[in-house]
């Protein structure tokens, strides 16, 4: 992981833009996941930075790294507080118009044929999602979601079921067409209280998004 892949850096905190198809956890069969990069992302501190948050292993974008305990604790607390702006950009297989907030419940189901996945569900867990289509090109969308939930697979679900469009590339939730997965994490905003400066960082649109880059 080269230093061109940091977006923010300072003594308790780093921001970087993970690649598509990178895990944040290690996979079971111990395939490349971030945990091979941290020993690059030390910069000069003993211990390896630890993410606070997840991001799916085919989103790519903004990613923040923790670089001292402490930090942690903080930084989790504003994730579970709902503190932390995140804003997100997604091409959808579909003409979406408008903007609005999804409001719907999610819930993990698992068979034994299928593995397990993310449905809309009642009795499931709150999940919130604003969204804003951007522009069209060639019967699909740019989305803007800035969810207010950090629930699993939270975007692709809710653009999948309540937008009745899914992310293209989405291999669970969509057709699965081929290039990858057009969902990336652009911004990132974590607040640290009145007496240090916010965590802010934005991480450009990746080559994989096509005419959406332009």
């Amino acid at each position: 992981m080269h230093g061109d892949r940091v977006l923010f850096i300072d003594g308790e905190a780093l921001v970087i833009d993970k690649p598509a198809g990178l895990p944040v956890d290690r996979p079971r069969n111990g395939s490349i996941s971030l945990e091979n990069h941290l020993e690059s992302l030390k910069f000069g501190f003993k211990r390896w930075p630890v993410p606070v948050h997840r991001l799916d292993r085919d989103t790519s974008g903004c990613l923040l790294l923790s670089r001292n305990p402490k930090a942690h604790a903080r930084f989790q607390q504003a994730f579970e507080g709902g503190l932390v702006e995140k804003r997100y950009l997604a091409v959808l297989n579909g003409v979406v118009e408008g903007e609005g907030m999804i409001d719907l419940a999610l819930a993990k189901v698992s068979t034994i044929e299928e593995g397990w996945r993310i449905v809309a569900d009642p009795a499931g867990k709150a999940a919130r999602t604003g969204w804003r289509a951007l522009r069209h090109e060639g019967g699909r969308t740019l989305v803007e979601f800035r969810p207010q939930t950090g629930r699993t697979h939270q975007i692709r679900v809710h653009a999948a079921t309540a937008l009745g469009a899914p992310v293209v590339g989405d291999l669970v939730y969509g057709a699965g067409e081929a290039g990858g997965m057009l969902l990336h994490a652009a911004s990132l905003t974590v607040p640290r209280g009145e007496a240090k400066d916010p965590i802010i960082a934005e991480a450009p649109l990746p080559e994989r998004f096509g005419a959406f880059t332009e």
